[in-house]
């Protein structure tokens, strides 16, 4: 099935959208003007409309028929805490904030398949629209599960796409299994005895115990781990002192630990502990350790991704659905949603032949590539006519 002819002409007025959108960047839980744009829209489709759900979330609900299926769909609005750098006429109008991640794409391409569907009705069931708050770092998925979005609607099975700005245009990643990881936090917070850097025998350094503490943190993943299996830890700041001859009294460092699997996940986190644990003994300190859960690892359901990947073949040929690839140590709160229900996450192909949309997310001159739109809602589109065919 080629993009219909009815979504390639909505694909210019939905990019009008995606780029004002994208103009008025709004962060996690602060979604007010994006969500009453979408609650408008959705509302002029002839879609009920369900609004402050996780605060700043909407849903829309589109029934048709009455054979009690239900499919969710879902796409997230919220911005990034990013200054741009694009110089488009269309860049944020908001100093420190920015649509770096392509929210304002998959914003207006379930927009753009609620308009589409509310007009074909070629379904029997019912779609529920997920319009999600806050998934940098928010977890505004976790708040709609948490909130009963599953149970209030009715929802069955639930699904979801992100932009891929390193695969081509016209290609979809539909992968089974896991294919995001799970995000921790920690925190180390070392407390020493500070002292004249001339008499360090009559200090406790916490530098150096930091620096002891990095590289035997580090060997969790060189001597700890499957070879086999993933695991990255990434201590990313390191702050302690304010003069170069002064041995100070703490010091803080902080990163990110992110796996694959629940049970790798659960060793990394004993194995800091131990770590540091040990060395607050050795040198007779003091170490605070702030180990925070985040997102758990997105795993796409075999059953579910298979449908998806059906839907996928007849929008973009079955040459260019990619079934296999090595998962992303990314993280995405529409792990919750999977948890919560069987569905499939998966990656658009947004870089065009001459690099357009190439640029890689959380990057300051990102930018959602429009041509991208059609192949979007027309996956959609194509879900739920499979999943709630008629008859």
């Amino acid at each position: 099935m080629p993009i219909p002819n009815r979504i390639a002409a909505l694909t210019p007025e939905i990019a009008a959208w995606r780029r004002d959108f994208h103009a008025h960047p709004e962060l996690g839980f602060q979604e007010l003007r994006t969500s009453a744009l979408v609650a408008e829209r959705l509302e002029s489709f002839g879609i009920e409309v369900h609004r402050g759900i996780a605060t700043t979330g909407v849903v829309g609900v589109l029934r048709q028929g009455d054979s009690g299926r239900v499919i969710g769909l879902r796409a997230d609005m919220d911005c990034l805490p990013m200054t741009e750098e694009t110089g488009l006429p269309h860049a944020s109008t908001s100093p420190g904030r920015m649509h770096a991640c392509g929210h304002d794409g998959h914003t207006a391409v379930l927009l753009g398949a609620a308009k589409y569907l509310a007009e074909t009705r070629n379904f029997d069931g019912t779609v529920v629209f997920l319009f999600q708050p806050a998934e940098e770092g928010g977890g505004g998925g976790r708040v709609m599960v948490e909130e009963g979005v599953m149970e209030r609607f009715g929802i069955q099975q639930v699904y979801g796409l992100h932009n891929d700005p390193l695969s081509d245009l016209g290609t979809i990643s539909v992968v089974a299994g896991p294919i995001l990881a799970a995000a921790d936090g920690v925190t180390f917070r070392i407390r020493g005895r500070g002292g004249h850097a001339a008499r360090p025998h009559l200090a406790i350094d916490p530098v150096l115990i930091g620096s002891q503490l990095v590289v035997q943190v580090q060997s969790i993943v060189s001597r700890r781990t499957d070879p086999l299996d993933s695991v990255v830890v990434s201590l990313c700041m390191f702050h302690a002192g304010s003069a170069s001859n002064v041995i100070p009294e703490t010091a803080e460092i902080a990163g990110t630990i992110r796996t694959l699997k629940a049970a790798t996940r659960d060793a990394v986190e004993g194995q800091i502990r131990r770590i540091a644990a040990g060395l607050a003994e050795a040198h007779e300190c003091e170490i605070e350790v702030d180990y925070r859960r985040g997102y758990p690892v997105t795993v796409n359901h075999a059953e579910e991704t298979e449908r998806a990947a059906r839907a996928a073949a007849r929008v973009f040929g079955e040459a260019n659905v990619v079934r296999s690839r090595p998962p992303i140590m990314g993280a995405e709160d529409f792990s919750y949603m999977l948890e919560a229900r069987p569905g499939c996450f998966v990656q658009l192909g947004q870089r065009g032949p001459d690099g357009k949309g190439g640029v890689p997310v959380h990057h300051p001159r990102y930018d959602f590539n429009d041509d991208a739109i059609p192949y979007g809602i027309a996956f959609f589109a194509a879900l739920v006519e499979q999943e709630l065919a008629r008859g």
